[in-house]
């Protein structure tokens, strides 16, 4: 009798309610099976598994197939199987990805050279069209949402060509060593050749081996990897038999065929599938802890694409924020900075900039007017947990640079009128408020006698105070000055990369004892002092550093995206949740992490606008 999980006549002699003597037909209890689904398959209190979606072939009659290993392969790991049917239906696949914590993407025909820029050799390629554009839409919409993802076979060739990397069409004709057999004639548990396991990768973490006999049913396989992948195992004959994507992405791929191991019985194989099914749960959690807190990314320069013509918030544009990628990140809202360049300071530069500011935040409320089915405007705290009820993504706004608010202090409360909640005091050089931290002449040692004027208006009207560009004297004379906390809306760490934005010890204590909060910033240059090397570790390294520092109560998450921000591991609103998937591993509790993605600054916007109206 054939093996597998979900045959009903295993579950049937497993209750020992089958009469096998001999001969004699199999006779079925049907009271007997239903009796034993409501004692043992009905349990509210069960705890949920991961649901790992996994991939098909496509029959010759147009159904989907997946061989009965990857199936059992799951549960064994303590992961819920879920076949994806084969369609290029995008709304359907998205509707289904939406739902998953994990993928397995499978083995089956070869994959059509012209994706990655070759021409086909002739009758040599075993190509289904339909299951190449299905694995394609597949991944992005998975990754998009950084879903973990583990390839096996052909389902690491389609990541790496998914993501940029090529292939050998035929290793027989197109390597030259050929001291080893890529499609054996043994059983899928019997390993034939031997793998080497890059030491320190993922992969060697997984299996706790740097060596290991595998199986090989491709002739197709790895060239050159692609970008931001590492080669994670070679074969003898120097065929690239593992890439992955860690610790910066969770997608990893095999050449090999694993679940044909753990069906032979195989436990050391079976950590693959353990480790995807860990993975899974840990994203799960990220995504249930989303719907119960307010994440909050407090810096971002989009309107500056609103001038791109046919630009719109509401679609998946190119850009790194929009509400599409809101939505696959998890993340509830986002500030909008309306920003002005500092420009000279004579009366006419200075009104022009002030139309500029007032033109931004127009173009921001007709942006999200135009999509206001999906987002709305945010003034208030009370009015983030609204919108988020309503299934919607919530736009604050901000002012980056208080040159925008000209030689007139009452633009603040012009401005407060159109929904800005802070102000950036300056950019990049002095302005007529304060000395900025980088291209400054000390004009003013700090605030000028204008500036201090504005931080009382400001306190005045529940405009928080950003000093994020200021410099260290201005923060101190801000900090001595206003009565309400204040915000460092987009900076990070200066003890772990000197940088004049970045806040040293001191300041992030006192920003503390003032009851206010920094943002930890997601730009390369702030995180790591090697640009091209900065990841998203790095910025988690800042917040725990700013945490131990100024407290739990006073640390932040933005990202600056669409004005320079973006690391390794996240470069766009989509890539947030990463953020939370990294706190979680670092032991920090739901508590805590509702605080850094949102509570500390919303109390910060709620005790200033309620001081304001006292």
């Amino acid at each position: 009798m054939k093996r597998t999980t979900y045959n009903i006549l295993i579950i049937l002699l497993f209750l020992n309610i089958l009469s096998l003597r001999g001969q004699e037909a199999i006779v079925p209890d049907l009271q007997k099976l239903y009796e034993y689904t409501d004692s043992h398959f009905v349990d509210l209190r069960a705890k949920q598994q991961p649901l790992i979606g996994v991939s098909a072939s496509r029959t010759s009659n147009g159904g989907s197939s997946v061989p009965g290993t990857y199936i059992e392969a799951i549960p064994k790991a303590g992961g819920r199987p879920l076949i994806i049917p084969v369609m290029t239906k995008g709304t359907v696949l998205r509707d289904i990805v939406k739902d998953l914590d994990g993928l397995v993407m499978t083995g089956g025909e070869d994959f059509n050279p012209l994706y990655y820029k070759e021409q086909a050799i002739p009758d040599m390629n075993d190509i289904d069209s339909i299951r190449d554009i299905y694995d394609l839409v597949l991944l992005k919409l998975a990754t998009d949402r950084n879903i973990p993802v583990l390839g096996i076979c052909r389902g690491e060739q389609a990541i790496n060509v998914a993501f940029g990397g090529t292939l050998y069409q035929d290793i027989p004709t197109q390597h030259q060593n050929k001291s080893v057999k890529h499609k054996q004639s043994e059983p899928k548990e019997i390993g034939t050749h031997k793998v080497s396991i890059a030491e320190e990768s993922q992969l060697s973490k997984i299996l706790g081996k740097t060596e290991v006999f595998v199986n090989s049913f491709h002739h197709q396989g790895v060239k050159d990897v692609a970008p931001g992948f590492k080669l994670a195992a070679t074969a003898q004959d120097g065929i690239v038999e593992a890439i992955e994507a860690y610790p910066d992405r969770r997608i990893i791929g095999v050449q090999w065929h694993p679940e044909g191991h753990v069906a032979g019985g195989d436990t050391t194989m079976l950590k693959f599938f353990k480790f995807i099914v860990s993975e899974a749960e840990t994203f799960r959690k990220a995504k249930e802890l989303h719907k119960h807190i307010f994440s909050i990314d407090t810096h971002c320069d989009t309107p500056l694409e609103f001038k791109k013509a046919g630009f719109d918030i509401g679609e998946r544009e190119n850009n790194q924020v929009n509400i599409p990628k809101m939505e696959e990140g998890m993340l509830d809202a986002i500030f909008f900075a309306a920003y002005t360049a500092q420009g000279k300071r004579d009366k006419v530069s200075s009104q022009a900039a002030v139309d500029k500011i007032d033109g931004l935040i127009k173009g921001i409320h007709l942006q999200v007017e135009k999509n206001n089915d999906i987002c709305e405007i945010a003034y208030t705290t009370d009015d983030l947990a609204r919108i988020k009820n309503a299934g919607k993504k919530a736009i604050f706004i901000g002012i980056e640079n208080g040159y925008g608010i000209g030689k007139d202090i009452e633009n603040i409360a012009r401005f407060k009128k159109m929904g800005v909640n802070y102000i950036t005091l300056c950019h990049t050089k002095d302005n007529d408020i304060c000395d900025t931290s980088s291209d400054t002449t000390r004009e003013w040692n700090g605030l000028s006698p204008f500036g201090k004027e504005v931080v009382k208006e400001m306190n005045r009207q529940g405009v928080m105070i950003d000093i994020s560009h200021a410099s260290e004297k201005t923060f101190w004379d801000v900090i001595k000055l206003s009565t309400q906390p204040i915000i460092a809306s987009h900076s990070s760490v200066q003890a772990l990369c000197y940088h004049d934005r970045n806040l040293t010890d001191k300041q992030m204590q006192a920003l503390a004892k003032n009851g206010g909060v920094v943002q930890i910033c997601l730009v390369d240059l702030f995180v790591n002092k090697d640009r091209k090397k900065a990841s998203l570790s790095d910025a988690i390294e800042h917040i725990d550093y700013a945490v131990k520092v100024a407290g739990i109560d006073h640390v932040g998450i933005a990202s600056d995206f669409d004005g320079g921000g973006g690391l390794i591991g996240c470069n766009g609103s989509n890539d947030m949740i990463n953020i939370t998937m990294k706190l979680l591993e670092k032991g920090y509790s739901d508590e805590d992490i509702a605080k850094i993605w949102g509570g500390n600054f919303l109390r910060v916007m709620a005790t200033v606008q309620k001081e304001a109206q006292k």
